[in-house]
């Protein structure tokens, strides 16, 4: 009777960890780029009271045994790096990557980050940077007196100087991409990192060979269904109810069991 108070407390052990999932999507329903994630569960192992296929007599099994289960676990949580919808932001320093890829990113460590954010911004050196001032790799710097700056849909930069109308190429963005993305490692400040479960990066210039291409003045949205989560977020809610209320059966039960004795 008491492993049922075990079984029950890791339901909700499993159910909080799944509203906090749901809580952090919500949360970045508007960051720029945010990939939602999805907890995934495994039940615990089995208590074997009797073995399937068994014999029950010299002539006869057991068709189906009798496996008491333990529980549930959190097995991990998931990116979905299913693409967002693009925003027209009408920044010329802004960018949307469409299709497979991430920008690279030069972290003060020396080691290299990736990114969809396409927001980018200059330093005061005038070169290419994210939000949070990291460089991007490789490295892109815009000349002094620039007028107008365009990224062509394969990454190529160009821009034109006060007093020249003809563009000068400045340098190309290229995008690198993993075989199993959702095995990146979220660090924040919408930032990822290589693991061994992502593989190593394939770099190449956008729109050619698998990459996706670049789309100026433009920006991808969070693919967080707000929608869809609040679903989740009530049956998430009604299942640690239900886990909670075989507790207090549990309970009523062993109340009644002591008042007998």
């Amino acid at each position: 009777m008491f492993s049922s108070l075990w079984i029950a407390k890791t339901g909700l052990d499993a159910q909080q960890t799944r509203m906090d999932v749901i809580s952090n999507n919500l949360a970045n329903a508007n960051t720029t780029a945010f990939k939602s994630s999805r907890a995934s569960f495994q039940d615990l192992m089995y208590q074997n009271k009797g073995q399937p296929g068994g014999q029950t007599t010299q002539q006869t099994q057991s068709p189906s045994g009798l496996m008491l289960g333990t529980g549930v676990r959190v097995a991990g949580s998931e990116k979905l790096f299913t693409e967002g919808s693009v925003t027209q932001t009408g920044n010329s320093l802004d960018v949307a990557i469409q299709g497979r890829g991430f920008l690279q990113v030069s972290l003060p460590d020396g080691s290299v980050a990736y990114t969809r954010d396409g927001s980018l911004h200059t330093d005061v050196n005038g070169q290419l940077v994210t939000a949070d001032g990291y460089p991007l790799e490789p490295s892109i710097t815009l000349p002094n007196g620039v007028q107008s700056i365009t990224i062509g849909s394969d990454g190529t930069v160009s821009a034109t100087s006060a007093g020249s109308t003809t563009p000068v190429q400045l340098g190309t963005l290229q995008l690198a991409d993993f075989v199993n993305e959702a095995g990146l490692q979220p660090m924040g400040q919408n930032l990822y990192l290589e693991t061994a479960a992502s593989g190593s990066p394939q770099t190449g210039q956008p729109a050619l060979n698998g990459m996706g291409s670049l789309a100026q003045g433009s920006l991808e949205s969070s693919n967080v269904n707000v929608v869809e989560q609040m679903v989740d977020m009530i049956e998430t809610q009604r299942t640690y109810e239900m886990n909670s209320k075989a507790i207090s059966s549990v309970d009523a039960m062993l109340q009644d069991l002591t008042d007998k004795m």
